[in-house]
């Protein structure tokens, strides 16, 4: 007898289908699995045979036989025990399967007990599966959380094998995770790095709420001890709610890096990821066997915060080109290649100079010019165009740090972004566009449409600063989250004006 049964393959977001075909002949004891399986895959062998043996079932003396179809297709991981066991034991004529769980998509690791352990990546596996037209998925109870997140899926959490094979033959002790809707966190605490608590710098944060309404990229430019990061941090806390798409994009990079927390498997609130200076440019795009996400995926939706900006290699920052421009990294190995997605808001912070006090008013800088000038250039100019909102954070002076009045808390703050958010989502609801900082330039030309007086002035600004066309596109793409925080259906002259004055800042 011959079983067919079927998992999945994942290589990076992307879910193939695989068939595992199992024979069973008479002959000396042996078992062989081909199909370009990894490692991973041929040690299931020890770990099928000590799990059959412990839930009580015999392990057969033939030669076993098992194929990963199709066989030009690399397989990793140990997500294909269940199947290949079941395999085997349908093959022996140990269980019979019912049709409809013949059908079904098994995923999921074995102990030598017989238990299940959670795999890596079952979001995207269940998802690219429902794509796929399964209705059913068995899988770890563990990950039954995560995989309920996609509807229209017949979800069975299991905890162990010989549970399973009882199932098949009673129907019962296994219950169906349903559908669990997306819920948005409710904030009951005010944040550590609220807006009210940081004094001063307000053009500074009127900057990080137009970066955070549009999704734009943002560089701090300015001295030791001025607030950069309390900013950055304190960005977090102004960043719109996320949509359930957005949080299912999220959560399948995560899921795929292994580090959901079991007990949110859904991430609610955008990430954060706050990387050091030193950090490779493999870390920072990802990379490994197989390729594995990195920093800017992990931040994708949310802010990826470069402190000490000029501190990185050059060869560092020169790697965020391409995903700044684009939304995705490509991985390319040898092996292969995949894709992960990277629509990120770049915040970064710099000190002016060495000393961290070129042109401060208080403290004099100890720098020499040519040290000045080699510590800007460590930014190159095709990174700084990338970047819209370039900011001048100031030394907050005692006046300002002494005043007992708090200023304008992150919730009000958040407010206003969060409804220009909505502007756009009404605005991009047939565009597969989220928020202004991802339109292309098609869609800016339609939707960034100025009159006479904004197209003049804008012109004169492009002349004047010999902006690139793509500095071009930037500043429209800015003036228009600027107009949507004031609910305006058309850019005006002032949009365009305010716009301006955050490319006229460079470091």
């Amino acid at each position: 007898m011959i079983s067919r049964l079927k998992s999945l393959s994942l290589i990076g977001l992307e879910g193939h289908i695989v068939d595992i075909e199992t024979v069973i002949h008479r002959g000396l004891p042996s078992f062989t699995i081909v199909g370009l399986g990894d490692a991973s895959i041929q040690e299931s062998r020890e770990r099928v045979r000590a799990a059959l043996k412990q839930s009580g079932f015999e392990f057969p003396r033939g030669k076993i036989a098992l194929n990963l179809a199709p066989a030009n297709l690399r397989k990793q991981g140990a997500r294909f025990d269940l199947a290949i066991a079941l395999g085997i034991l349908e093959a022996h004529r140990q269980i019979t399967i019912p049709k409809i769980y013949q059908e079904a998509l098994l995923l999921g690791e074995l102990s030598f007990n017989g238990d299940l352990r959670p795999v890596i990546g079952i979001l995207p596996s269940v998802h690219a599966a429902s794509l796929q037209g399964f209705k059913t998925i068995i899988l770890p109870k563990q990950n039954s959380a995560e995989a309920a997140l996609i509807e229209g899926v017949n979800i069975l959490g299991v905890e162990n094998l010989k549970e399973l094979c009882e199932f098949f033959s009673t129907g019962n002790g296994i219950e169906k995770q349903h559908f669990e809707p997306f819920l948005a966190p409710v904030e009951t605490n005010v944040p550590p790095y609220d807006f009210q608590y940081i004094k001063g710098n307000s053009l500074a944060k009127r900057g990080l709420e137009i970066a955070a309404a549009g999704g734009h990229n943002l560089l701090m430019n300015g001295p030791p001890g001025s607030g950069k990061t309390m900013l950055a941090r304190a960005y977090s806390t102004i960043l719109p709610d996320l949509t359930f798409d957005e949080s299912l994009d999220i959560t399948k990079v995560h899921s795929i890096a292994g580090i959901l927390d079991p007990s949110e498997p859904v991430l609610r609130k955008r990430p954060f990821r706050a990387v050091h200076h030193t950090a490779s440019g493999v870390a920072i795009v990802g990379g490994g066997n197989p390729p594995r996400p990195g920093e800017i995926s992990l931040a994708h939706r949310g802010v990826l915060f470069l402190d000490e900006f000029a501190e990185f290699s050059a060869k560092t920052l020169e790697v965020l080109r391409q995903p700044l421009e684009d939304g995705e990294i490509r991985i390319s190995r040898a092996a292969g290649s995949v894709s992960y997605p990277a629509q990120f808001s770049l915040v970064a912070a710099m000190n002016p100079c060495p000393c961290g006090f070129y042109q401060d008013t208080k403290k004099d800088c100890t720098c020499a010019p040519f040290a000045v000038q080699r510590y800007r250039q460590k930014i190159s100019g095709p990174i700084l165009d990338r970047i819209d909102v370039h900011l001048n954070v100031p030394r907050v002076e005692v006046a300002d740090l002494t005043k007992e009045i708090l200023s304008e808390n992150s919730a009000r703050v958040r407010a206003r972004v969060q409804a220009a958010r909505k502007f756009q989502l009404n605005r991009f609801k047939k565009q597969n566009v989220i928020c202004n900082a991802d339109m292309n330039s098609a869609q800016v030309q339609k939707f960034c449409a100025l009159d006479e007086a904004g197209q003049t002035l804008l012109n004169q600004v492009v002349e004047k600063m010999q902006l690139s066309g793509r500095a071009y596109y930037r500043t429209l793409k800015l003036a228009r989250t600027i107009a949507d925080l004031e609910a305006s259906d058309y850019i005006k002259s002032h949009h365009i004006a305010e716009a301006v004055q955050y490319r006229s800042v460079t470091p």
